[in-house]
């Protein structure tokens, strides 16, 4: 009998067996329902936005009116709710551990423009989309979507995380450094790559040509002539000047580091680098590193916590006001669906599924190797910015170019569309891998 109660601990029946495939079918199921919840929210403000923008309610219909939210969202939401939400969290301790993080949604960046090379190459897009797919493939949505899924996932009973109000604090952080690092990447690297495709320079110096000179047949084949000259002489110019170059012996290094700085500062759009977004996470992790700014601001009864109260109490309305934008603007990219379906197939492919499955190989290797502190939540953030869809920052910046406008938008439209169904099943995945 003792033999037998040996055997019946380690060789597990039939029914126990059946009994861990069911709880392991209900504990999927449970998280599968964590990870719907937030997604359906974001649905439901999205479709408000659609309804907002259509003519019958007049609302978010004008062109100048999300114009003005948008601004609004640019300008005070979003910094205050990146600000607002680092001061809180974000300590010299947390920073430290926290260090992988930008370098995770480099690599989805670098993985993505990689990805869409290939796209490129293999659905032969045309040359003046190259620009809208490397970014779409390279940009996740960093900010609006990890800011409201991952709070929201806290929230929900049940959720997997620990104590909800921690948790709630600790995603709303994790989100926050989030955003602030992918709007520096975007305007950094994918501001650059659709500046290169989309032959803006050439556009500007067609459009400066028209302007100085005026409309007449005999005034344009003059232009010519002299334009021909000038061609020439600048041909000249240029010989001479690399004769004088050749004769040269020694340039001073300092010159030519200069130099190169000068250009790269001069082709780095500096202004859209340090969007609103972006100084606002800049001030959170100055009020949260330094420990003057944080006894004044944070603490408890810190002489002016009402001014952190109030840039928090700002920043909450920068979630539901930024799904409303999202869903008024997906409406005006209801027509031309089809003819762009084989590029939208394969930005679906690279954003939902082989990123997602880089990304797990990434993150799991980093554990791995102890790079990442073992809290789930960070664990779980990290491999969500791997199957995010594009960012919607591709459709200000294709705006800024005026290029792909149109484009942008049913690429927006399909991928938001299927992110409802792919986040939901990755989320419930990625909890169920770092739990």
């Amino acid at each position: 009998s003792s033999h037998y109660t040996y055997y019946k601990q380690i060789v597990p029946s039939k029914t126990e067996h059946h009994h861990k495939g069911s709880n392991n079918l209900m504990e999927f199921w449970k998280l599968f329902v964590v990870a719907l919840m937030p997604i359906v929210k974001v649905l439901l403000i999205t479709v408000v936005g659609i309804l907002l923008a259509l003519d019958r309610f007049h609302i978010l219909t004008q062109e100048t009116s999300r114009k003005n939210l948008n601004t609004i969202v640019f300008f005070v939401f979003s910094p205050a709710l990146v600000c607002g939400s680092l001061a809180e969290t974000i300590t010299s301790k947390s920073l430290l551990t926290l260090w992988f993080m930008p370098l995770n949604v480099l690599l989805t960046f670098i993985i993505g423009v990689v990805l869409g090379l290939l796209l490129v190459k293999v659905i032969r897009v045309p040359r003046h989309l190259h620009g809208l797919v490397l970014g779409c493939c390279a940009a996740g949505n960093l900010g609006n979507l990890p800011l409201i899924i991952v709070p929201a996932v806290c929230k929900q009973k049940g959720n997997p995380f620990g104590d909800a109000d921690i948790c709630h604090k600790n995603a709303l952080g994790y989100a926050s450094l989030s955003m602030a690092i992918g709007s520096i990447y975007i305007w950094t690297i994918v501001y650059n790559i659709v500046r290169v495709y989309s032959g803006n320079i050439s556009n500007e110096v067609k459009v400066d040509d028209s302007i100085i000179t005026p409309n007449s047949t005999l005034e344009t084949d003059q232009e010519n002539i002299s334009k021909d000259r000038a061609h020439t002489n600048h041909v000249k110019q240029l010989e001479i000047e690399c004769t004088i170059s050749n004769e040269r012996v020694k340039v001073p290094k300092n010159e030519k580091i200069m130099k190169h700085l000068k250009v790269i500062v001069e082709k780095i759009n500096l202004k859209a680098l340090f969007a609103p977004a972006t100084i606002g996470a800049i001030v959170g992790l100055i009020i949260g590193l330094v420990p003057i700014f944080r006894k004044l601001l944070i603490v408890n009864n810190a002489p002016l916590a009402v001014i952190q109260d109030s840039i928090v109490m700002v920043g909450d309305a920068g979630i539901p006001a930024m799904t409303l934008l999202v869903g008024a603007n997906l409406i005006k990219s209801l027509k031309g669906l089809g003819k762009q379906f084989p590029i939208i197939v394969g930005i679906i492919v690279v954003r939902f599924i082989a990123l997602p499955g880089i990304g797990i190989g990434v993150v799991k290797g980093a554990i791995h190797f102890g790079l990442i502190h073992p809290d789930p939540l960070y664990q779980f953030l990290l491999l969500l910015q791997f199957a995010l869809p594009p960012a919607v920052s591709m459709s200000t910046i294709t705006q800024l170019f005026g290029v792909s406008e149109g484009e942008c938008s049913v690429i927006m439209l399909a991928t938001y569309s299927c992110a409802a169904f792919s986040l939901t099943l990755w989320s419930t995945f990625f909890m169920w891998l770092v739990l």
